[in-house]
């Protein structure tokens, strides 16, 4: 977390939190979403527009990276300086980049150590890393199967909707935020 975060942090404690307002796709994309955008569905709903913004500005979407982290409860957030900013997810918490030697990184480019892989009913491939659990993006699955064959990865078979609970990540920390306000 940046300095200047942490310093907003202790200088307005009392900041709400705020739902709804950036999303995570399944391909590490970060959308912006205002309240026409929400109004329009939920993020993971496919219908137009609902997805939001995407945001295109680097230093932008390298400053949510370094600030980015998830609560206890699995809900993932972007620390804005005082204020947490929950995010929506469209498939995991991560999306890992896999190049040729089997390297793994953030979208942010930052590197971390591989410990297991798993493979859904549809196909996709997720990783738990030392960064956290994410799935593959999906233009290296095809480097994620040299290094699972290379590297000899045990590929582990798990269900797409037990992803959540098994691995402790909320997709939607609105609407579980919503469904505790009534």
């Amino acid at each position: 977390m940046d300095d200047l975060v942490r310093q907003a942090m202790a200088k307005w404690p009392n900041v709400p939190d705020c739902y709804g307002w950036l999303g995570l796709d399944a391909r590490g994309n970060w959308y912006m979403r205002d309240d026409g955008v929400q109004a329009s569905g939920a993020f993971t709903s496919g219908l137009p527009g609902a997805k939001g913004s995407k945001l295109q500005h680097t230093k932008l979407i390298e400053f949510i990276e370094r600030n980015y982290g998830a609560d206890p409860q699995g809900a993932c957030f972007f620390q804005n300086g005082p204020q947490r900013v929950y995010v929506e997810l469209e498939a995991t918490p991560h999306v890992w980049r896999v190049n040729a030697h089997g390297m793994l990184t953030s979208n942010a480019g930052k590197q971390v150590q591989f410990e297991k892989c798993f493979m859904d009913e549809h196909g996709w491939v997720y990783v738990q890393t030392s960064g956290g659990f994410g799935l593959v993006h999906t233009q290296d699955v095809g480097f994620m199967a040299q290094a699972i064959e290379h590297m000899h990865w045990q590929l582990e078979d798990v269900r797409l909707a037990d992803l959540p609970q098994r691995f402790a990540y909320r997709i939607s920390p609105q609407a579980d935020h919503k469904a505790k306000a009534t």
